[in-house]
């Protein structure tokens, strides 16, 4: 194992060398990770091969630290780190009683500081209380509020001490937690926005502290910067903040570097494909700052450059995972691809139908893909498949609505799904032609999030691709054959995500208050990837006939068919060949 200082051994060496720089030059390293999801391992589970992951983020942060001198290097993580893999599946949930392995690795690396983000919260109190009493890296969320007292939950910042120079590190989580999230995971808590809360922070601790540097790391997207958006607050915060170099964004999973004259700002994407790099020169005279240069961008993480004596330690942990994630569950009749949800009914989305309507309280359903593009083969399932079909860790939760409020939600998520079509030609799907932003070559992608993508399991309906936005659904029936009807209240099975309001479809399309959800929940289930391994524990398989059944699935089509067809043939060729 590495060797490292605890934050008080340094603060402790830094008091005996002297409280201020001496006069000089001294350059620091800004190192930044975000929405890591999980990746910690470089070694995949199934079928051998390598991934970007922590073991190269710790090969770079060494070499820089070779290079540059340890002291000169910040290693900052801006959240996400609890959620999206196996591997934090398994030290979250399965493995309890060890010290969760993010933690160890966190140390490990020598992070100063990491952010709490929306996915960490997600995996709820049990897990990321553990992190932060086994975890010695801050774990820092200033805007995460603790509703006894007012004080954060969470740490609000670190004050590091290198040199004599004193930096302060900021951090946030995302303000939209609550819309997003069951009560339960953020019990004691109430999220405030990063505007006007981070200057008012900045403002607070430089008068405190009198730090030579500040770094603010948020877990909120880059954004457009028109403040609209309150999960992504990354431009408006660079555009109006005083008194920080370097902001360090998450969330949006989008490469960004910019600069100004007085501030940097970073998001690093996601699941370590890139290393956010700062660079900060402080000169020094009769103790004080008289001038600082800043510069920031991206390093590509090259996944075979790994640190070998992380890979030897982790190595047990890795094996732990793989053996529970490769265990038999079940076996599969035909393959599952998550892109022919795009294109109207599919076996993988009739699937996450299939378990939603087998709790006793649902009438009706909403899923959406939630894996952009993924494949299961057929044959026997590993628990790791259960990951592809489902890799997020919500709930299931039963709502009443009324049949108005059904057939509004189902009109807005088409609303971002497909476009109008006048004539015979165009773009059914509603996607666009613009450069990747990590290879600037330009590829097409949708424009609205394909897992917001819903449809209704319980109905027998139509999508008009002819009809404008807000008039597409025709509704004919419910499955089963019997009458649907605007004033009637069903039960209708959806994940706590969106529940909560993630998506805006309950909020915005259906015109529900999800603050207030509570009133409408009749029953809540755990975990939709436990519910469906259930299933599995009771058929044993998954075949086509057993999840397409008319009379409990229903039907919906794209209609008129023949043009509907066409069109669809030739964008998905845009996106996928």
């Amino acid at each position: 194992m590495k060797n490292f200082f605890t934050l008080s051994a340094v603060i402790a060496l830094s008091v005996l060398a002297g409280c201020g720089p001496k006069d000089g030059q001294y350059t620091f390293h800004l190192l930044t990770t975000n929405d890591v999801h999980g990746c910690y391992f470089d070694s995949l589970y199934t079928g051998g091969g390598t991934r970007n992951s922590l073991m190269s983020v710790s090969w770079y942060a060494d070499s820089v630290r070779n290079a540059a001198g340890k002291g000169n290097v910040i290693l900052v993580d801006a959240g996400d780190c609890l959620q999206g893999d196996n591997a934090a599946y398994y030290f979250n949930y399965v493995d309890t009683v060890s010290r969760h392995v993010y933690a160890r690795m966190a140390d490990y690396m020598r992070y100063d500081a990491v952010v709490v983000g929306n996915h960490d919260i997600e995996t709820g109190h049990p897990v990321y209380d553990r992190i932060v009493r086994q975890m010695k890296t801050p774990f820092l969320a200033a805007n995460a509020i603790s509703e006894p007292d007012g004080s954060p939950y969470f740490r609000d910042c670190v004050i590091l001490r290198r040199h004599g120079v004193k930096i302060a590190v900021l951090g946030f989580t995302n303000p939209n937690i609550r819309n997003w999230l069951a009560y339960d995971l953020w019990s004691g808590m109430r999220f405030e926005s990063l505007i006007p809360l981070v200057q008012q922070d900045v403002d607070r601790v430089i008068a405190k502290e009198h730090p030579h540097a500040v770094i603010v790391a948020v877990h909120s997207g880059t954004g457009t910067g028109d403040g609209s958006a309150i999960e992504n607050q990354g431009l408006d915060l660079f555009r109006s903040l005083k008194g920080v170099d370097f902001l360090v964004c998450a969330h949006d999973h989008r490469p960004y570097v910019a600069e100004s004259d007085s501030i940097c700002i970073i998001n690093s994407g996601s699941h370590c494909r890139y290393l956010g790099h700062g660079v900060l020169s402080l000169d020094f005279k009769d103790g004080k700052c008289v001038s600082r240069n800043l510069s920031a961008g991206l390093i590509p993480v090259d996944r075979s450059r790994i640190d070998s004596e992380m890979q030897k330690s982790f190595r047990k942990d890795f094996e732990a995972v793989r053996e529970f994630t490769l265990r038999p569950v079940g076996s599969l009749q035909a393959e599952l691809r998550t892109r022919d949800a795009y294109t109207g009914m599919c076996d993988y989305v009739n699937l996450l139908h299939t378990i939603s309507l087998g709790v006793p309280e649902a009438d009706i359903s909403f899923a959406a893909p939630l894996t952009f593009d993924g494949t299961v083969k057929p044959g026997i399932l590993a628990y790791n498949d259960l990951f592809t079909i489902y890799p997020f860790e919500n709930q299931l939760y039963v709502v009443r609505m009324s049949g108005q409020e059904i057939k509004d939600y189902l009109e807005y998520s088409y609303r971002y799904w497909i476009n109008t079509v006048s004539g015979t030609d165009g773009h059914v799907l509603m996607i666009r032609n613009e450069p990747d932003p990590r290879t600037g070559q330009k590829k097409w992608s949708f424009v609205g999030r394909a897992y917001n993508f819903d449809s209704a399991g319980g109905l027998v309906y139509d999508v008009d691709i002819t009809r404008p936005a807000g008039d597409r659904i025709i509704i004919r029936s419910l499955a089963d054959g019997s009458a649907f009807c605007m004033d009637s209240t069903y039960n209708v099975a959806m994940t706590s995500y969106r529940a909560s309001g993630g998506g805006g479809i309950m909020r915005l399309g259906a015109g529900i208050d999800t603050d207030s959800i509570d009133d409408r929940v009749v029953a809540r289930y755990p975990e939709i990837r436990e519910l469906l391994y259930d299933y599995l524990q009771g058929c044993g398989t998954i075949a086509p006939d057993s999840i397409s059944r008319r009379e409990v699935i229903g039907e919906w089509h794209f209609v008129p068919s023949e043009l509907a067809s066409r069109l669809m043939e030739h964008d998905m060729a845009l996106m996928f060949e």
